[in-house]
Formats: C-alpha cells, sequence, structure tokens
C-alpha cells in the first residue's frame, strides 16, 4: 500500500506556469509507470503525462509541448512542471501509480485544484 500526496496547485494567471509534486508514502520504484491525470468539471479524467521507471515519457495532447514530467526514485516523488497555461487547463489533478505499464493505475492520490484565469 502507498499513499501519493500531490501539491502545487492554485491559481495562476493564463500564461503562467506551475509545477505540480507528487510524493509518495513508499517506495516508488516498484511501480514501472507514474502518471498525471486531470478531470475538469463534467469531463472524464484523461492522462496529462506518464514516465516509467526507463525514464519513458508519454504526454496527452492537451499538454504537448508545455509540459515535461520527472521521478525522482529516490526521493519517491514525481513532478509535473507545465508552461503557457490557458484557462482550459483548469482541473484536478491527480497523481497515479502503475506495477505494469499498460494496465491501469493502481494508486491514486486526492488531487490538487489548478485554476488558470485572470
Amino acid at each position: 500500500q502507498v499513499q501519493l500526496v500531490e501539491s502545487g496547485g492554485g491559481l495562476v494567471q493564463p500564461g503562467g506556469s506551475l509545477t505540480l509534486s507528487c510524493a509518495a508514502s513508499g517506495s516508488i520504484f516498484s511501480f514501472e509507470v507514474m502518471g498525471w491525470f486531470r478531470q475538469a468539471p463534467g469531463k472524464q479524467r484523461e492522462l496529462v503525462a506518464g514516465i516509467t521507471n526507463g525514464g519513458n515519457r508519454m504526454y496527452g495532447n492537451s499538454i504537448l509541448g508545455r509540459g515535461t514530467i520527472s521521478r525522482d526514485n529516490a526521493k519517491n516523488t514525481v513532478h509535473l512542471q507545465m508552461n503557457s497555461l490557458k484557462p482550459e487547463d483548469t482541473a484536478v489533478y491527480y497523481c497515479g501509480a502503475g506495477r505494469s505499464l499498460g494496465r491501469g493505475y493502481d494508486y491514486w492520490g486526492q488531487g490538487t485544484q489548478v485554476t488558470v484565469s485572470s
């Protein structure tokens, strides 16, 4: 069992940047994939970015070219840096941990709210 805690959300102006962090209560080395998802009101949860233990990264179309995901297995943390934020990026962002790539995520955090507004 591992707990994931997200932080770094908040209110940011359009065009601004934000870095989200996910801290795990235990080792994330056993999780092949760590990812960030988001869910806006009335919409389904969607993949923002994912990263494997080998450092392979995948990005959703919504953040492609504007975001960078990284993981630090020694510190049991995952980060998502987002740039050029738009109002449509407003959502609750969730961190997820999956033991096997392509087989879903096994653990989720509670989420952190990101609001992009002037």
